[in-house]
């Protein structure tokens, strides 16, 4: 898919910074773009600075058909990386499902309103099989 002229990486941008706090522009490139969310702090004693959190990122690319997206859920470091990894408590997964789903009703509809397809990528798994035991 071919956008058209119409559709800048700015524009897009900024459909994408309506959606809430969501989009890291400094991590998007022309036909890609990055979300992420810090939902749950893992341990509100440690200093700010240093804090690690449970949460979902979320990268979104252009190619022929339409924009493909791939979601992972993880830990959001004291070092500011993401690392994919399984959620043990249910309470925190639901907390992340319910940003998730959220955030991406918002991502459909801009997508609606800009007449683009999103496409889920082939290894998008559901959240409740990401729990671990």
């Amino acid at each position: 898919m071919t956008l058209p002229a119409s559709y800048s990486k700015n524009r897009l941008l900024k459909s994408f910074s309506a959606l809430g706090p969501y989009v890291r522009e400094l991590k998007c490139q022309n036909g890609y773009f990055f979300f992420d969310c810090l939902a749950v702090c893992v341990s509100a004693k440690v200093a700010p600075e240093k804090r690690e959190f449970w949460g979902w990122w979320l990268e979104l690319e252009e190619q022929e058909q339409g924009f493909v997206y791939h979601y992972q859920i993880g830990l959001f470091d004291k070092h500011g990386e993401w690392r994919a990894m399984g959620i043990k408590k249910k309470a925190d997964l639901e907390h992340l499902e319910s940003t998730l789903q959220a955030f991406h009703k918002r991502l459909v509809g801009a997508f609606e309103a800009l007449k683009l397809t999103l496409i889920p990528s082939e290894n998008t798994v559901p959240l409740q099989t990401q729990v671990m035991a």
